[in-house]
């Protein structure tokens, strides 16, 4: 009998033990491909996420705030700063470009985002729509591919949006409860009108106000893959703002040299209630964030890898303890110490792989699963079933493991004489 189909039937014969064994193996790998994915995941994300505009200008508050609300579309905007911020921005010479932004308004639950057409010339080149064309009018929209996935929507559609950046599903409920309540609390109704008259009348605004789906765009594995976009003065023209009301939300800028972008960045800094952050430097205290976290889950994996070793270990002695009569029977019959030793490496390198290759499966089909998820959330995708260089640490990390775990059930084997197995 060849030396594999003897660790097979070996281990086939410990079904149950084997099993519990592989299963460690294989969710503790699946943990460590799912972390490392997520982690590169979120490192290229981040690092695509603003492209060439490494200053953004906004309202006062908290920098990474600004940022991850304006290139990441994650949270509110810190507020709203003076329409002639974007013309002291594009007349001072070190800048090369620079983009209005306004926003929050949504689409269920997508943010609708008011912004320049040149942006996507500047960022991603002279890439085209999937379809339709770019917009050109007030009303008019381009749909970034997911949110066009998920909502099902083509060129030519129309819808409305609705204020703040995530869907109020309340709204309609509370309007029949309001209607059911009148006849009885006819004189509680009318104070309620005019204290919310206001937030009613907003309302009736955005409802009022149609958007078009002019284009859809190509899938750009960034944020911008789940906003919709349109022109810079819709806001103004869904809340009816007069000229000298208008105001922006922020102002993205690509500097022609990091020294302009620091000599602008002083000279708006903190004036009149507007700040100048540099992108790259938001970005970096977000990913600093999240690799103390990474720390944390790298000693819950290092706990994870400690079990499984263990687990690799119990199985190689259990099975050590059971075959010792059938281990002396086999050196009886002239089988050398060498083949003893490979039977038991064997069996655990065995049931190391299994459970390798099951993690790495279970790994990736976790990332699958849960990458439209974190793309809605927060505008990283996962590229699942993608092979990194740090898969093959994982391996070669696997199996030293299991081969370590193995070798001191199989070196006592090894080294007792075989009478003594045979009585033992």
């Amino acid at each position: 009998m060849s030396l594999f189909r003897l660790t097979l039937r070996n281990v086939l014969h410990r079904r149950f033990l084997s099993l519990l064994t592989v299963c460690a193996v294989a969710i503790t790998v699946g943990f460590i491909v799912l972390l490392t994915l997520s982690r590169e995941s979120v490192e290229q994300g981040a690092k695509k996420g603003y492209g060439p505009f490494d200053l953004v200008i906004g309202a006062a508050g908290s920098e990474t705030q600004l940022v991850l609300n304006t290139f990441y579309h994650i949270g509110a905007p810190t507020g709203n700063i003076p329409l002639a911020v974007l013309d002291q921005a594009k007349q001072d010479l070190s800048v090369d470009v620079a983009f209005a932004m306004t926003t929050g308004d949504n689409f269920k639950g997508y943010p609708i985002v008011g912004l320049d057409s040149g942006y996507f010339f500047t960022r991603y080149g002279e890439s085209k729509l999937q379809e339709g064309t770019m917009y050109g009018h007030t009303g008019e929209t381009i749909i970034g591919s997911y949110v066009a996935r998920a909502l099902g929507l083509k060129v030519g559609d129309t819808f409305t949006g609705a204020h703040g950046l995530v869907q109020d599903e309340g709204h309609a409920g509370a309007e029949t409860e309001h209607e059911e309540d009148h006849g009885t609390e006819e004189a509680a109704g009318h104070v309620e009108d005019e204290e919310h008259g206001g937030e009613h009348d907003e309302e009736h605004a955005h409802e009022s106000f149609q958007y078009t789906v002019a284009g859809i765009l190509p899938e750009l594995h960034t944020p911008d893959d789940r906003a919709v976009f349109t022109t810079v003065d819709y806001a103004w023209a869904v809340h009816g703002l007069a000229p000298e009301e208008r105001e922006i939300t922020a102002v993205l800028v690509k500097p022609s040299s990091l020294l302009g972008a620091h000599d602008l960045k002083q000279a708006l800094d903190g004036s009149n209630g507007v700040q100048a952050a540099y992108t790259s430097k938001a970005v970096s205290d977000v990913l600093n964030a999240v690799d103390q976290g990474s720390r944390l889950l790298g000693v819950l994996t290092a706990i994870c890898v400690l079990l499984a070793g263990i687990a690799i270990l119990l199985s190689m002695i259990a099975a050590a303890s059971e075959r010792t009569k059938d281990v002396g029977i086999l050196r009886l019959l002239g089988k050398s110490r060498v083949y003893v030793w490979l039977t038991l490496t064997t069996e655990g390198l065995l049931v190391t792989v299994t459970g390798l290759i099951t993690g790495l499966l279970l790994g990736h089909l976790g990332a699958y699963l849960l990458k439209d998820m974190l793309f809605s959330q927060a505008g990283i995708q996962i590229e699942s079933f993608h092979w990194t260089p740090e898969h093959w640490y994982i391996v070669l990390g696997a199996i030293a493991i299991g081969l370590l775990s193995s070798l001191g059930p199989a070196f006592r084997m090894y080294r007792m004489h075989p009478l003594a197995l045979f009585k033992s």
